[in-house]
């Protein structure tokens, strides 16, 4: 997803839901670097959450170690300085379970 689109569904939340929260999470080390941006509204859906995760392009992964029986090894990524990954998830709040449940999307995607 673009960024301009993004952009675009962000501004028809605002114009048309109820804005319940809206923020930038930076990812847990482990998850690898990047940031998380998070927007929750009420929408047709009841409770809704948008997340646009924004990582760096992994172009090369290294893995470290010896060939000795019970060696440890790692995993070294290297990341892209210019390059951008992103990765859009809807989710649909329970009330039952009081949890986010990701929504499946169509190949085609959805409308606002």
């Amino acid at each position: 997803m673009t960024d301009e689109k993004w952009l675009d569904i962000k501004a028809k939340i605002q114009d048309n839901f109820e804005l319940l929260d809206e923020r930038i999470e930076i990812l847990p080390e482990e998850r690898g670097k990047g940031e998380v941006e998070i927007i929750e509204f009420t929408g047709p859906l009841g409770k809704m959450r948008l997340e646009r995760t924004t990582q760096p392009l992994v172009i090369d992964k290294k893995t470290i170690g010896s060939r000795r029986i019970g060696s440890d090894t790692q995993v070294e990524y290297i990341y892209s300085d210019t390059e951008k990954v992103h990765k859009f998830k809807a989710y649909q709040y329970n009330e039952d379970s009081e949890s986010w449940i990701e929504m499946e999307m169509e190949r085609g995607g959805f409308e606002l």
